[in-house]
């Protein structure tokens, strides 16, 4: 057996599941997973359902505790603990955690930092009723803040992606007021119109007030929440504002480091998902994979699709 020290740079959906299929398949190689959050492989996907009230008990969102890592796979969970540096002459990472500042040793790497929520810059962003919701503490944040808002809240979404609708669909479950707001002219702008259409009048059967065609200029304090200003000149009232705009990766450890990255950030990996040092591999939020249909490169932020790259 292979005694090999497997570091891993981030423990949710890529990272938990390349540890778990690693101890797999080696029982000797040493395992160790760094989290700069608080918490590892939980069900990001979903968030917007224990909003909604459909997933009642947050605890159901976390799949493995790292107890459970450590007791069941014999695998090392350090959260709290944010990689800043790369050496990949040295091969070992600096890390930040409770205790200050060490370097971790490493044979190979995995890089599974994921991506955050990327918004487009606007006035009167740093708003603080305009939110995301990408982790657990942004989702806790907005149950606060939907708690505080009185009997009859009112909610903003711009962007009618997935995460867009699913926070939609499970806002008005719990009798909250949505306005969506997308650019291009139908939901899931990744699917032609056509499509997306039935999406779009089953939204607005739930109660989705649709607002098409329209980006946000700028965002403007109001007593009890913010006013969203739009391209067309409309204004929307709402409590709070959630951007569902798209995410960006966390490659920056990647970048400074000098691997391989497209001009979009996403570090570039091969069918192997290994990256272009050959002691290191990414998967996840944070890579550029090969695309089937187009014979392009491509990027899914998707949790199904991380998993699969992690394993």
């Amino acid at each position: 057996m292979n005694k090999a020290k497997i570091v891993i740079i981030g423990g949710v959906a890529a990272g938990a599941s390349a540890a778990a299929r690693l101890r797999r398949l080696n029982e000797a190689a040493e395992i160790l997973i760094l989290e700069r959050g608080k918490y590892v492989s939980y069900a990001n996907c979903g968030l917007p359902y224990h909003i909604g009230g459909v997933i009642a008990d947050r605890d159901d969102l976390i799949v493995t505790r790292p107890e459970k890592f450590a007791s069941w796979f014999n695998i090392e969970v350090r959260v709290c603990s944010e990689v800043i540096s790369i050496d990949r002459g040295n091969r070992r990472v600096l890390v930040k955690g409770g205790e200050g500042e060490y370097f971790e040793p490493y044979d190979k790497l995995i890089i599974a930092t994921g991506a955050s929520a990327f918004t487009p810059k606007t006035e009167g962003d740093d708003n603080p009723n305009v939110r995301h919701l990408w982790t657990m503490s942004d989702m806790d944040n907005i149950i606060s803040a939907l708690s505080g808002a009185g009997p009859n809240p009112k909610v903003t979404i711009v962007g009618g992606g997935f995460i867009g609708l699913e926070t939609a669909e499970n806002l008005r479950h719990k009798g909250v007021e949505v306005s969506l707001i997308q650019r291009s002219p139908h939901v899931l702008p990744v699917f032609d119109e056509e499509m997306a259409r039935p999406l779009a009048d089953e939204l607005r059967a739930m109660g989705v007030n649709l607002i098409f065609g329209r980006t946000v200029e700028k965002y403007e304090n109001a007593e009890g929440g913010v006013v969203a200003v739009l391209s067309g000149g409309e204004r929307v009232f709402s409590n709070i504002v959630i951007s569902s705009t798209g995410v960006k990766p966390n490659s920056e450890l990647a970048v400074k480091s000098g691997i391989e990255c497209s001009k979009g950030g996403f570090i570039k990996v091969d069918e192997h998902m290994r990256t272009s040092d050959e002691n290191i591999y990414a998967a996840g939020d944070v890579v550029e994979i090969a695309e089937p249909i187009f014979n392009s490169r491509t990027h899914i932020p998707l949790a199904g699709p991380a998993n699969k790259q992690g394993r």
